[in-house]
């Protein structure tokens, strides 16, 4: 029997990491924004879950092929070069720590629901969201295995609801068929699946989050791949089910104004305890999704570092094995957005986050998914080449998902990711400039 590997995390921390980072806070206000389009979010779901299921394959594969730190920068620089690879991990970097600025916002307004002096003023919330913040990155620091039990018991506490709603939703239904046709709403069209589509994307974001800490896994040829799968199949299941299923409970004329969706499915049942737990419950998912993303948001310049393309000092390690000075310098970062943001609307900030972080995301997407094309045409996918038609058609697939919801986001998506890709280029000349004059030494 082989020793497990000190201070790395195995299949079943790894697949909380994929769970932990697709559940935050945007599946728990989700409903709300899915209840005026009344049939067409199911149809919605189908399209997003079959398509996360096609980009997990896509994932699966590049990372048994490449089980290296880095991920999406890993796997299109092995197929388009090093430039593609800076330009997408950048996007992808900056997305992450915009993303976890969103969450951190999204978790302190769920606490705002129970302990209301946080809402009383900008100070307050915007204290309470950079102190969550610093605790979670001193956990990151302190070591992966750490970060990895915090993700662990964060992602139990947050499935929890998700299922009770999943199972009372079933159960209504099962005892009250009638609320079938009450609660269906507007008809099935094409335009409001787009919709649907679009929203429900936010909630499953994240199923690569198992690829970029690729050196920190137990034997990730396996154990990646089958996290990566078994984690965005189960989570895409009960987010679709959970969903439609408070849809079901909560009347669609009270819905659309919700503050708190799940809360209000599960009130009429089980009382206000019920529905506070639900809330305190959704905060917690959120800083566990924050735990997670500030991994990421380490590692990722941690490996472009190692490899020369960002700078020397992101590839420094703590004497525990942490890329310290990244998660600190990309945790700042963080921080001086919040405190830039603290007197606007938050749900405005909220939003402007949001789009960002997605289409830097779909972009991410859909490169990975060419790039698993091109690798497979070259031959160099390795010992992927069995059932590589099976591989083709869910790379053909999951870059043309990518494109149909890059262009489903709309012309304010494309434009800020356009603007933020450009934004790679002057990095990347001026790297280039250090490496060819390098500072004098002391």
């Amino acid at each position: 029997m082989t020793e497990r590997a000190p201070g790395r995390l195995g299949f079943w921390m790894t697949t909380a990491l994929v769970v932990g980072n697709i559940v935050g806070s945007g599946v728990f206000l989700l409903p709300a924004a899915l209840a005026p389009l009344g049939l067409s979010s199911l149809s919605g779901w189908l399209v997003t879950a079959t398509g996360a299921v096609l980009l997990a394959f896509v994932f699966a594969a590049l990372s048994r092929a490449f089980p290296r730190d880095g991920g999406p920068y890993v796997f299109t620089r092995a197929a388009f070069g090093e430039l593609a690879g800076f330009v997408v991990a950048w996007g992808y970097w900056v997305s992450i720590w915009v993303g976890n600025a969103a969450i951190a916002t999204g978790g302190v307004s769920y606490l705002s629901a129970l302990f209301p002096w946080i809402a009383r003023g900008a100070g307050a919330s915007a204290l309470v969201t950079i102190t969550l913040l610093w605790v979670l990155t001193l956990v990151n620091c302190y070591g992966v295995r750490a970060a990895g039990w915090v993700q662990s018991i964060t992602t139990l506490m947050k499935l929890l609801p998700l299922l009770a709603v999943a199972l009372l939703g079933i159960a209504v239904v099962v005892v009250r068929r009638d609320l079938l046709a009450a609660a269906s709403g507007p008809p099935l069209t094409l335009g409001g699946t787009q919709t649907a589509a679009t929203l429900t994307l936010w909630a499953l974001l994240g199923l690569e989050s198992a690829t970029v800490p690729a050196d920190k896994v137990e034997d990730p040829e396996k154990t990646i791949p089958r996290a990566t799968l078994l984690g965005t199949i189960a989570t895409a299941l009960i987010c679709a089910v959970a969903c439609t299923a408070v849809l079901l409970l909560v009347p669609g004329s009270a819905l659309p104004g919700s503050n708190a969706p799940f809360a209000d499915a599960v009130r009429p049942f089980w009382g206000d305890r019920a529905a506070t737990l639900v809330i305190l419950f959704a905060a917690i998912s959120a800083f566990g999704a924050l735990n997670g993303w500030i991994l990421l948001q380490g590692e990722l310049p941690f490996a472009m570092a190692r490899d020369g393309v960002f700078p020397r000092v992101f590839a420094r390690e703590s004497s525990r094995g942490t890329p310290a000075f990244a998660f600190v310098f990309t945790s700042g970062l963080v921080s001086v957005m919040l405190l830039m943001n603290a007197h606007h609307s938050m749900v405005e900030v909220f939003k402007f986050m949001i789009l960002l972080s997605t289409s830097a995301c779909l972009v991410a997407y859909l490169v990975c998914s060419l790039a698993l094309l091109v690798l497979m045409w070259r031959g160099q996918l390795g010992g992927a080449r069995r059932g590589t038609p099976w591989l083709a058609v869910a790379g053909a697939l999951g870059a043309a998902y990518s494109l149909w919801a890059i262009a489903g986001a709309g012309k304010d998506a494309f434009l800020w990711g356009g603007v933020l890709l450009l934004a790679a280029l002057p990095v990347r000349l001026l790297m280039r400039r250090a490496k060819r004059h390098p500072a004098p030494g002391p």
